[in-house]
């Protein structure tokens, strides 16, 4: 796991807060590197590998039909839903919630979240050490 703000955390911990049924928050580098998570029930470096290659997917499809650079990604399983954000330039918010999610609050909170989190890993000299 890379070097993270202390913030990250708590920001991971005020979205388990604000998402009711949220079961797992992770922020990976774009390159599949965990940077903080609050997951129980998934392999964090694992996770962030997927993150990434979904990551890769998602970017060359909004890049080949013309709709610009990649924001997010929202998969629907039979159990629940896996959603990953654009984060900034080099990071990725990827959310794990059940199946009876409100879907619209999940968007809305990572959607705000993003940018904090942008933010606290642009300020972070670690962080811009390792990526």
């Amino acid at each position: 796991m890379t070097a993270a703000p202390p913030e990250v955390l708590a920001e991971l911990q005020e979205l388990r807060i604000r998402v009711p049924h949220l079961t797992g928050s992770m922020v990976a580098s774009t390159d599949g590197l965990v940077i903080a998570h609050l997951l129980s029930h998934a392999e964090p470096d694992g996770m962030a590998a997927l993150t990434a290659a979904a990551l890769g997917v998602g970017a060359r499809l909004t890049d080949a039909v013309g709709h610009g650079g990649f924001r997010e990604l929202l998969v629907s399983g039979e159990f629940g839903y896996v959603a990953t954000y654009a984060a900034g330039t080099s990071s990725v918010l990827t959310l794990l919630a059940a199946a009876d999610a409100n879907v619209g609050r999940l968007n809305l909170e990572a959607r705000r979240s993003c940018p904090r989190i942008a933010a606290l890993l642009d300020a972070s000299p670690a962080h811009r050490r390792q990526v």
